[in-house]
């Protein structure tokens, strides 16, 4: 019969309570529903670190044939940090960032694609419905 060293009960019960603290749900939050249809979903980071350690000893009042003692310990933290939301208004999803993008200005530039591409396409639509049935569109000057 093969007898379990108690350093693995306590990595055993670490681990257990830092998998009830953290689960994917720490990461992407649960969504958010507003009244007037908007959904927001929060978006965190986890950091964690954990340590563990023991020692085994055996007592000089107990004969070497008796079983040994054992005296350690572990511990862990935990840090949950929000990034962003992401916001999803019917057909559109964006992500706000909860601090600012760091960065030069290229970085920032890229960050702003997205909603410039959007801006542009609703243009782009505007003119299309605005453009004469009949005609190409152009105004002669007579």
């Amino acid at each position: 019969m093969e007898q379990k060293h108690p350093i693995n009960e306590v990595l055993g019960l670490t681990m257990e309570r830092l998998k009830e603290m953290v689960d994917v749900n720490t990461v992407v939050g649960t969504p958010i529903t507003t009244p007037d249809g908007v959904t927001v979903i929060p978006i965190s980071r986890v950091s964690m670190g954990f340590a563990s350690g023991g020692s085994d000893f055996a007592p000089k009042s107990l004969p070497a044939n008796k079983n040994n003692c054992f005296g350690g310990g572990s511990g862990a933290g935990v840090t949950v940090t929000p990034v962003s939301f992401l916001i999803i208004r019917g057909d559109s999803v964006k992500m706000l960032p909860v601090e600012p993008v760091l960065g030069g200005p290229m970085e920032r530039a890229i960050d702003m694609v997205p909603d410039l591409v959007e801006k542009v396409s609703a243009l782009v639509a505007k003119k299309a419905e605005e453009k004469p049935a009949g005609g190409d569109g152009k105004t002669t000057g007579k």
